[in-house]
């Protein structure tokens, strides 16, 4: 890929993030380590690959994109709009009164939102359900989801059933963030070796650093060539990546920053992309 379009992807997830911190500031409750920490991939996804269009929401053709960690949806509103599916000012209504930005994603409320997300280890069940649908059609089912959603049976058995159907169309993308709301996953429920599991229930199985541009999308261009099986991608990520004070802490999973903290943070992400700007034009 050239440069120059890494540079716009990578600039686009910085500007998903700034969105983030202040969706979250001005909400005053949320999310904020796995939103900051999927920003590469749902930049890479909504701006490189994903076929949607936000002028024709409802395209049959369409990619659809299921979100199973439904909390984590300030990333995915944040793209949304930024792609064009509803105004940016929007998103400062964030789980606010009669806002269309509730706290977990519903379907009905947003164009461009296609599943309800709330209760954790649903959303794999969902996307093979559309994955069997459809699979006679062109476009591809993408279903996001948290790494501690393993810890639940019904994730598991919708793997399973995936791979019995070798249901091609789906691409499975795991945030291996290691982190859930009380503490790390390999203390909470221990969840290694999971490629090894995820390649017992017949997936294709590609590891990736969730910040790297280039393996997002060389990965999920991978997937389509993948006929035998459903793929998925474990993607190691970095909880609340672009704000020191939040990586790889599990106690900002369901928090917001404060004012002062969100100021901290913006800053810290605009000296990102500053950083980042005069490494392009060296």
């Amino acid at each position: 890929m050239p440069g120059d379009k890494v540079a716009e992807l990578e600039k686009t997830a910085l500007d998903l993030r700034k969105l983030v911190i202040e969706m979250l500031a001005e909400a005053g409750s949320g999310h904020s380590a796995g939103p900051l920490g999927m920003a590469d991939v749902f930049a890479a996804l909504y701006f490189n690959i994903l076929n949607v269009d936000p002028k024709n929401p409802k395209d049959p053709n369409r990619d659809r994109l299921v979100l199973s960690n439904g909390h984590i949806c300030p990333i995915l509103y944040a793209a949304l709009a930024y792609k064009g599916f509803f105004p940016v000012a929007e998103l400062k209504t964030l789980r606010k009164i009669n806002s269309r930005l509730q706290g977990h994603p519903h379907n009905l409320a947003l164009p461009g939102v296609e599943n309800s997300g709330g209760p954790l280890g649903q959303g794999l069940s969902v996307a093979v359900g559309m994955a069997l649908a459809q699979s006679s059609s062109p476009h591809r089912v993408y279903v996001l989801g948290s790494d501690a959603e393993l810890q639940e049976g019904q994730a598991w058995e919708a793997a399973m059933f995936a791979g019995n159907n070798r249901l091609n169309n789906i691409t499975w993308i795991i945030d291996r963030n290691n982190i859930q709301i009380d503490g790390f996953t390999e203390n909470v429920m221990p969840l290694e070796p999971v490629r090894n599991k995820l390649e017992a229930f017949n997936w294709h199985v590609i590891e990736i650093d969730g910040h790297n541009t280039e393996e997002i999308i060389n990965a999920c261009n991978m997937a389509k060539t993948i006929f035998e099986r459903p793929t998925v991608i474990v993607a190691h990520t970095i909880a609340g990546n672009g704000v020191e004070f939040m990586k790889n802490k599990f106690e900002w999973h369901g928090k917001p920053p404060s004012k002062a903290q969100a100021r901290e943070a913006l800053a810290q992400l605009r000296s990102l992309e500053h950083d980042a700007r005069s490494k392009n034009e060296q």
